[in-house]
């Protein structure tokens, strides 16, 4: 069965259960449920003979000798006890709820997923598969699972740029479902780049992979798309930590972070108030490794991936336009970003690319540097992939051949060959660097830096879509607001 037509099968019978007010989300989280138990009783069965530490009485043949009432009492009994186990099983399972109410089409999903063998399918097939489920599941905009979900193409892309090597470690401390993951494991495991031998092989399973994500049910899918793809164990400890990244300074430094913080410039806890009514309340981080203290989680995760790098560290994050010319706190943090590691690369991307509308977002490659009294970062070149491009989830997607021009300007092979394809003569060029000077004598050292002619300014039939516009009203006024909070405040201390 290929890839497509597995996906169009499972996933059609989320059409059904939509009546019942089931959501896509819901029922990619009891697909995950189901497929790790159809999975570990593979396991267990056949040749490999790996023991998963699912008790018996919770096992996939516990659910599939049963139908009814008599099912859906013992599945929901079932999930809430595996919650409670150790290691990768308890994470899937935590906090795991059912939400199919029928039993009559509870039963016919285990059915359909028990009719399939999945162990002995091809990783690329049932990877795949998962794959496109989460990439459905993050179409459905009311979910607002899209903040989870990086554009996969963008990420080949991101990733074919820092060429991750084996035997080395790579982060995200914001995972979401792991693509970031799964595009190094494909780069790595790739013959024309690696030829792995049983060490590294065992290495990349086992070792490679460090995640956060605070969302379980996030966290849950991201172990599930890793475990289909090879990576990661039953029984060992999960690659993936469900928690806050932040929290804390990270106890063990890593030689590649790639990452795609969720949007949304501030950080926040639900707490309950005194009425019993839920309420969020800014949260910041006081981190003394940090270089300032502020409620932007955006600026918080920039300056958390730095901490979490070796001095021979690489990374390559994907950050909202804010962080490029916010005021304050915003220029402090680019400063210091400049000073103490080498940001020798920012992408522009254009909107209309991320399933959250509007955005504005950047790429920022930079490497670590052994602590010095020099300024790291020498030149900045940047690429213009937004000044006159167009594209829309639907009707023009982003794919990997719109940033081939991208990956062969930044010369992932040596970056010190590259050259510019901006110049007087060519005034079209979207190839430029700038240097540490040019920034810094920037108003607020201000990184959002462009220099094509932009058509749609010149042509009012071509404006953005009204809701594009609102959305970027809506980020000046608060970074405006953001800058009148820290003059106050300073003015009261």
């Amino acid at each position: 069965m290929t890839t497509n037509n597995l996906v169009a099968k499972i996933w059609s019978f989320c059409d059904t259960l939509r009546d019942d007010g089931v959501s896509y989300s819901d029922y990619l989280e009891q697909l995950t449920f189901l497929l790790f138990l159809k999975m570990a009783d593979e396991y267990e069965k056949g040749p490999q003979k790996r023991k998963s530490g699912i008790p018996e009485k919770y096992n996939w043949d516990s659910i599939f000798s049963k139908s009814g009432g008599k099912l859906e009492s013992h599945y929901v009994e079932l999930l809430k006890e595996l919650g409670k186990e150790a290691g990768m099983l308890g994470q899937i399972f935590t906090k795991a709820q059912n939400k199919i109410q029928d039993p009559a089409k509870l039963d016919r999903l285990v059915k359909m997923i028990g009719k399939e063998t999945w162990v002995s399918m091809e990783t690329d097939v049932k990877g795949d598969m998962y794959e496109g489920l989460l990439e459905k599941n993050a179409q459905d905009t009311k979910s607002g699972a899209g903040q989870y979900f990086t554009p996969r193409d963008l990420i080949k892309a991101i990733v074919e740029c820092v060429r991750p090597e084996p035997k080395k470690t790579i982060a995200d401390p914001a995972c979401g479902t792991g693509g970031f993951f799964l595009s190094s494991y494909d780069f790595l495991t790739d013959k024309t780049n690696y030829k792995l031998d049983k060490e590294e092989t065992r290495f990349l399973k086992e070792e490679t992979f460090h995640g956060w994500e605070i969302v379980a049910s996030t966290a849950r899918m991201c172990l599930m798309n890793l475990f289909l793809h090879n990576i990661g164990d039953i029984t060992s400890e999960p690659p993936v930590k469900r928690e806050d990244a932040l929290l804390t300074k990270p106890s063990e430094l890593f030689d590649y972070i790639l990452a795609n913080p969720p949007f949304g410039k501030k950080s926040s806890i639900t707490i309950t108030n005194s009425d019993g009514k839920e309420e969020k309340e800014e949260l910041t981080y006081n981190r003394n490794d940090f270089w300032v203290t502020t409620t932007n989680k955006q600026l918080n995760f920039l300056q958390h991936i730095v901490s979490m790098l070796k001095t021979t560290g690489k990374a390559a994050v994907v950050l909202p336009d804010n962080v490029l010319f916010e005021g304050g706190v915003g220029e402090t943090v680019r400063k210091k970003l400049m000073e103490k590691v080498d940001l020798h690369t920012i992408l522009r991307l254009p909107t209309g690319i991320f399933y959250a509308q509007g955005v504005k977002a950047n790429v920022l490659f930079f490497d670590a540097k052994p602590a010095s009294k020099d300024v790291m970062t020498k030149e900045v070149w940047i690429f213009d992939y937004r000044t006159n491009i167009s594209h829309t989830l639907k009707k023009s997607p982003l794919k990997f051949s719109d940033l081939k021009e991208f990956v062969e300007c930044y010369n992932p092979k040596n970056r010190n060959e590259r050259k510019e394809t901006w110049s007087i003569q060519n005034p079209e060029g979207r190839w430029k660097k700038f240097s540490y000077d040019d920034i810094i004598a920037r108003d607020k050292t201000s990184l959002d830096i462009f220099w094509l002619r932009d058509d749609n300014m010149l042509d009012l039939e071509n404006l953005p879509e009204p809701e594009v516009l609102a959305q970027e009203i809506i980020e000046n006024i608060e970074a405006a607001l953001d800058s009148f909070k820290e003059v106050a405040l300073k003015l009261e201390n």
